[in-house]
């Protein structure tokens, strides 16, 4: 017998049990830890181990007889992922599911602008809600160690600071709507390979200065109701059930009252389940009804296994109180909350909203005689060269492959800004190999074709000789191997033979502008031969649009890289000093707290794009750069001005960022830390005071040999400029 596919019904168990009683109702006035606790007095052993586990894909059951609802999550952090059936993967084809899809997360982290963050979670959160979700599985903010890792596009870059500033608006925009944000993947989820068993090893400077910040300010200032575990090991236990990870810093340390959600498929073992901090078991097997059981979900390592534990007095019924205690607390954050909105989905809003946040994340990374922006005026023949122009980017790549009521794609979106005004060829110049279609059922593997990438490339060169300017529109894509869940890239250069198509077009036209999509940083050997270069990242529904609003001027780009481009593979820290992927059963962090451009500045290398590089159609004066005061005492703060000038001829907005150097510290340290930054919105001859104010916090390093965040006295040097490779002014400060 099937059971019901519609998230908004109980199951056919939990339906018919709650029709042969009469259901308690709860007293929905008093607090709200009141109210769990009156909950956890009235429900028996049964019922508090059945809602701490899956009753199918995506759902838990909650508790019928007290007139508590089911938990049913979503992914991803892009966009309300499609229904699924009831126990598979496969789509269940309902023709109301068909969401918006708002830019990776890169994008979001490439705008350096809290605003968008909070635009983005109020969207997503409002499209969730609709579709009667009260869990978001997402944001990511796992740190981006290695260039390679295929997940790293679901994740906002390579430091702690920036990635804390974006994810607590985020949270704060989803959670408005009464859906949880499960903030993921904790801890040290920073590649692919071998990411269900590998053990991190990690000194704890690198733990706590990089890796755990961003989760921190999830739990504290975000105050996310659900944190999700990586599938990976620390110190030899798995992240979903890790003592030290989840009871001692998440839980003690940090005090967070949401619910631990584990991974599907990340969980492995009852005892330590119950004991190391897990709260709801999810995806534990691929297909319950494999099994032959009637209800398959209670072979889960949290269910009938645990309730033999709890009747043979193993073990006691404190962890199990609570977890349940944290689970009745998410349900009454969301579905028993009467204030939680309606929420809308797939609207023109939420589509114009994902346009926005993709045009503040694009990327000006070059822009040499000024290619940029196109002028239709002259440009009167275009051509558009490259797979990318018409690969759907909203499928694929994992979890986060969505269902999209439309995607505008880049070539649309310039042919639509031409118009009558210029003819707009293309070509494909080169093609990836097909790949398995997603969520349908039986699907078969399409014919492999043998691709020929000679006369791809020979027909796209050729028509460019006769082009006024030619877009290449590549990068990577969302195939496994690529940016994609489950596996790791192989190299750094671009897939597909693009880099020789591009050194062709480059020779066979000198208004060449290069497009790369891609959720991460790959090598550029034909870099000096490009005059204009745009990161245009995964931009969801509104890609072409947003695009070719950049392309033609429409919007004078303002992104920021949230990563280092390095030049080589071997200049990325992970690679030089460290292990990667490791061994198959570990893999150290040789490089420590040297990631991204803390190790760039260590070892004086030139990145090819540096961290927080990002040019714009207007140019940006930095004056002198000022404290309020030569020294800051322990308990004070201090303040530094900087008087920042549109220069050019059109209005523009940059993004002013503060580094501190610690000139005498007894541990090694970064040569600098991002420390703050602020995004400036400035008319064309505009001035404006740009101010920073840090405490002692921010001059503060985690000392391991103590255990604990240490603040020496001794002369900092704040760093201010338009990037880690592009400072501005210096001011140099003593700490009493």
């Amino acid at each position: 017998m099937k059971k019901i596919l519609l998230g908004t019904f109980l199951s056919v168990a939990a339906f018919t049990a709650a029709q042969q009683e009469t259901p308690v109702y709860l007293d929905d006035t008093k607090p709200l830890e009141e109210r769990v606790e009156d909950a956890l007095s009235r429900m028996t052993r049964e019922e508090k181990v059945a809602i701490i586990h899956a009753q199918s894909k995506f759902s838990s059951p909650g508790v019928p007889r007290l007139g508590i609802p089911e938990n049913w999550m979503t992914d991803g952090p892009h966009g309300i992922r499609a229904e699924v059936l009831w126990d598979e993967w496969y789509g269940a084809g309902w023709t109301s599911d068909s969401c918006i899809a708002f830019p990776a997360l890169t994008c979001l982290a490439a705008t350096w602008n809290p605003e968008m963050a909070a635009l983005y979670g109020k969207s997503i959160g409002e499209e969730a809600r609709y579709r009667n979700k009260n869990v978001l599985l997402g944001p990511g903010v796992n740190i981006y160690r290695t260039p390679l890792n295929g997940r790293n596009f679901e994740y906002m870059g390579e430091d702690p600071y920036l990635a804390s500033v974006m994810v607590v608006p985020y949270i704060h925009g989803v959670q408005a709507n009464g859906v949880a944000a499960c903030v993921k993947h904790f801890a040290l989820n920073n590649q692919e390979i071998d990411r269900g068993h590998v053990n991190v090893n990690v000194d704890d400077r690198a733990l706590y200065e990089l890796y755990l910040p961003a989760f921190k300010a999830a739990v504290q200032e975000g105050k996310a109701w659900a944190i999700m575990g990586a599938y990976n090991r620390y110190k030899g236990e798995h992240c979903c059930h890790n003592q030290y990870l989840l009871n001692d810093i998440l839980k003690r340390d940090w005090g967070f009252d949401g619910v631990v959600v584990s991974d599907w498929g990340g969980v492995h073992d009852t005892k330590q389940s119950i004991k190391n901090g897990l709260d709801m078991e999810f995806g534990s097997w691929t297909n319950g009804l494999n099994w032959g059981a009637s209800n398959a979900y209670d072979n889960y390592y949290l269910a009938t296994p645990y309730l033999k534990l709890l009747e043979s007095g193993e073990v006691t019924e404190k962890e199990l109180d609570d977890k349940a205690r944290r689970v009745l607390r998410l349900a009454f954050r969301t579905t028993m909350n009467r204030q939680r909105p309606y929420g809308s989905f797939g609207t023109e809003q939420h589509s114009l909203a994902g346009r926005q946040i993709a045009q503040e994340g694009i990327v000006l990374l070059r822009n040499n005689r000024q290619v940029l922006p196109v002028d239709l005026a002259k440009a009167k023949k275009i051509l558009v060269v490259g797979e990318n122009a018409v690969k759907p980017m909203t499928i694929g790549g994992g979890s986060s492959s969505l269902k999209v009521k439309y995607e505008v794609s880049p070539l649309a979106g310039i042919q639509a800004r031409a118009g009558k005004e210029a003819q707009v060829s293309y070509l494909p110049g080169y093609a990836s190999p097909a790949q398995k279609e997603q969520d349908v059922k039986d699907a078969k593997t399409p014919q492999q074709e043998a691709i020929d990438y000679a006369a791809l490339r020979s027909e796209a060169i050729q028509a460019a000789k006769d082009a006024d300017v030619v877009f290449f529109i590549g990068g990577l894509n969302k195939n496994e191997g690529q940016d994609c869940e489950g596996a790791d890239r192989k190299e750094l250069n671009l897939p597909y033979q693009q880099d020789q198509l591009i050194e062709g077009l480059a020779e066979a036209n000198p208004n060449l502008v290069v497009v790369i999509i891609s959720g991460n940083a790959v090598a550029m050997p034909w870099v000096n031969e490009v005059p204009a270069i745009l990161e245009a990242w995964y931009g969801g529904t509104e890609t072409g649009n947003a695009l070719a609003s950049v392309l033609f001027g429409d919007v004078n780009p303002s992104g920021k890289l949230p990563f280092t481009f390095p030049e080589r593979l071997e200049d990325n820290a992970a690679y030089a000093v460290g292990e990667y992927p490791g061994n198959g059963e570990d893999v150290t962090y040789k490089e420590s707290i040297f990631v991204g451009y803390r190790w760039a500045d260590k070892q004086k290398n030139k990145p090819l794009f540096p961290f927080g590089h990002g040019l714009s159609y207007t140019t940006f004066e930095y004056g002198k750069a000022k404290a309020d005061k030569k020294t800051m005492d322990e308990n004070g703060c201090i303040t530094f001005t900087i008087p920042v000038k549109n220069t050019g001829k059109r209005d523009g907005s940059e993004t002013v960022q503060l580094y501190i150097r610690d000139k005498e510290s007894s541990l090694p340290r970064p040569v600098k830390e991002l420390k703050g930054f602020k995004k400036v919105k400035l008319a064309a001859g505009e001035e404006q005071l740009v101010s920073f104010t840090i405490d002692k916090q921010a001059l503060s390093f985690y000392d391991d040999t103590r255990s604990e965040w240490v603040v020496e006295p001794g002369k900092f040097e704040a760093l201010i400029g338009a990037s880690a490779g592009d400072i501005r002014a210096k001011v140099t400060f003593e700490l009493k």
